[in-house]
């Protein structure tokens, strides 16, 4: 398990390894920090293989009525520390819009929600020995941003990040239908909101070019939005150093 990237979990389809991805000071270890998709449909074996995978904190991405519709099983966990940060709240991208309706969501994101993104760095810079898991529902937006971030601090090269994205379409392909659900029930139109399920890759290549164009790169981003030296730090070493 310790150089496979997707682990494949019972109640789960998209939980990936951040290891293994090359960079100008060696490849990110596996088992420092996992992207995933909702955990609401782990029962008590599922809970208990990520914990034995070494999953210490696990991070909630999602919104106050996706907590309620879906608890998480981590929230009153005995040894594991939850954490609960809205990466979106607020934001509502307009259907009306031609343009690729992700990709606006990701600039509004980088924009609008830095003391969120900082929040969350900061929880998974400051995190105790162990695996750090972030998710949301799909492991696709909200979750696709942190871990754009995290790999960029590293040193991953724009292509792999782009194709780490990129691997959530066939993964979630089986609860794609169980996704729309959820979200029409909450009030949405099951026609527009297919344009919310892909993950194409133009969408994270236009993303870090916004980046760039805007910030300068993805520790000047870092910087702006309050984390100090020391915790830039401490994220590239969760992810490359000997912890």
């Amino acid at each position: 398990m310790h150089t496979t990237r997707h682990i494949p979990v019972p109640g789960t389809h998209n939980i990936r390894d951040l290891g293994g991805y090359a960079t100008a000071s060696g490849p990110t270890q596996f088992r420092r920090l996992l992207r995933a998709d909702a955990l609401h449909r782990l029962d008590e074996t599922g809970v208990a293989t990520l914990v034995d995978t070494g999953v210490t904190t696990v991070i909630d991405l999602r919104h106050d009525d996706e907590l309620a519709h879906q608890p998480n099983p981590f929230a009153s966990h005995g040894t594991v520390r939850y954490h609960n940060v809205s990466l979106l709240d607020g934001l509502a991208p307009s259907l009306m819009s031609d343009g690729d309706l992700l990709l606006e969501l990701y600039q509004s994101a980088l924009s609008q929600r830095q003391s969120a993104i900082a929040e969350v760095l900061t929880l998974i810079a400051d995190a105790p020995t162990g695996t750090v898991l972030f998710h949301c529902t799909a492991g696709k937006d909200r979750t696709g941003i942190i871990a754009a971030l995290l790999l960029g601090i590293a040193g991953v090269e724009a292509s792999d990040i782009v194709d780490d994205y990129a691997q959530t379409a066939a993964l979630i392909a089986p609860i794609v239908a169980d996704i729309t659900k959820g979200a029409v029930a909450r009030g949405a139109d099951p026609e527009s909101f297919k344009r919310f399920l892909a993950s194409e890759p133009e969408t994270m290549v236009a993303t870090l070019a916004f980046i760039e164009a805007e910030f300068g790169s993805v520790p000047a981003y870092l910087a702006l939005i309050g984390l100090d030296e020391a915790a830039i730090a401490r994220l590239r070493n969760r992810l490359l150093g000997e912890i």
